[in-house]
C-alpha cells in the first residue's frame, strides 16, 4: 500500500522538535553548547548529561524551562544507567541520544603507553557504545528514535602534519583518529541492526572547530584556514544545523550516514 501523501503541515514543521526530549552528553563544552542551543531553538527539551553541574551553569546560566542537567559519568556503566533512568522518570522517554562526550590522555604518536591508548579509544568510541546500549530500552518502549554519534574528520583522513609543525601541542594523536574511525563504523553497524526497530543511527564528523584558547595561536589558525576550501575555521554555530536535521522528522529516512561538517577539508 502506498504511503499517504504528506500535507503542507509536514513541510512547515519537519524541523520542529517541540515535545521531543534529547539526551546530550558533553553538552556544556565548546561545541556542545551550540548543539544544545540549536535544539532548544527548535523547541526540544535538552537534557545535558555530564559530571560538572557548575560547568553546566557557567555555560548556560539558570532558569531555562527546557534545558536540564543530569549527572552522568559516561565512563561508568552504573552512572549511565542511573542518568537515563532519572531522565526518563523526570522528563519522559527520549526521542534522541547525542553521543558527544569525549576523553583522552596522551599525545605523542609513537610514545603512547598501552593504558593511554586504551583510555583514548574508550573515550572516543567506548562511551558511545555504552550510552547506545543503555538507551535502547527507552527508545524501544517509545517505538523508535534517533541516535547521533559525534566522530571527526580525523576518522576519515589522517592529520596534515604540516599544519602542526609550529604547534605540536594541538596535534590529534593516533588513538583519537582510530577511535573516531571506529565511531563511524559503529554508526553503520547499528544503523543496520536497529533499522527494523525504527531507530535511525547517524554520525556527525566536525572538521576544524578550534576553541578560543587554541585560536589565540593565530599562526596555527592560519595554517588551518589555508587547508580549508571555505577559507575559515568552523564556528560552533556552523555545527548546530546538522544536529537539528538529524534529530528531526526531516531525517526520518536517513540512517547510517556520516555527515561531515568541515568546510571542505576532506574533499581534497
Amino acid at each position: 500500500m502506498a504511503a499517504a501523501p504528506l500535507t503542507a503541515d509536514f513541510y512547515r514543521t519537519m524541523f520542529d522538535l517541540t515535545g521531543q526530549t534529547v539526551l546530550l552528553t558533553g553538552g556544556y563544552g565548546h561545541l556542545g553548547q551550540a548543539i544544545a542551543a540549536g535544539l532548544l531553538a527548535q523547541g526540544a527539551r535538552v537534557v545535558v548529561l555530564g559530571r560538572r553541574q557548575q560547568a553546566f551553569t557557567a555555560a548556560f546560566g539558570e532558569g531555562h524551562e527546557r534545558l536540564h542537567f543530569v549527572f552522568c559519568d559516561v565512563a561508568e556503566v552504573a552512572s549511565v544507567q542511573a542518568a537515563f533512568r532519572q531522565s526518563f522518570d523526570q522528563y519522559g522517554a527520549p526521542s534522541v541520544l547525542i553521543n558527544n562526550a569525549f576523553y583522552s590522555r596522551g599525545q605523542q604518536p609513537d610514545g603512547l603507553p598501552d593504558a593511554d591508548f586504551a583510555l583514548g579509544l574508550d573515550g572516543s568510541v567506548g562511551t558511545a557504545y555504552r550510552c547506545l546500549r543503555e538507551v535502547l530500552p527507552y527508545l524501544r518502549v517509545a517505538g523508535g528514535g534517533k541516535i547521533i554519534n559525534v566522530a571527526s574528520m580525523y576518522g576519515v583522513v589522517a592529520p596534515d602534519f604540516g599544519a602542526y609543525a609550529d604547534a605540536p601541542q594541538f596535534l590529534n594523536p593516533p588513538h583519537y583518529g582510530a577511535g573516531k574511525a571506529a565511531m563511524i563504523q559503529l554508526t553503520k553497524y547499528f544503523a543496520s541492526y536497529l533499522g527494523p526497530e525504527n531507530i535511525q543511527v547517524n554520525c556527525v564528523s566536525p572538521g576544524a572547530f578550534p576553541s578560543d584558547s587554541v585560536r589565540q595561536n593565530t599562526g596555527f589558525e592560519g595554517e588551518l584556514r589555508r587547508r580549508i576550501p571555505l577559507g575559515r575555521v568552523g564556528e560552533p554555530q556552523d555545527l548546530a544545523g546538522a544536529f537539528v536535521f538529524l534529530s528531526s522528522a526531516a531525517a526520518n529516512f536517513v540512517t547510517g550516514h556520516n555527515l561531515v561538517v568541515d568546510g571542505g577539508w576532506t574533499i581534497r
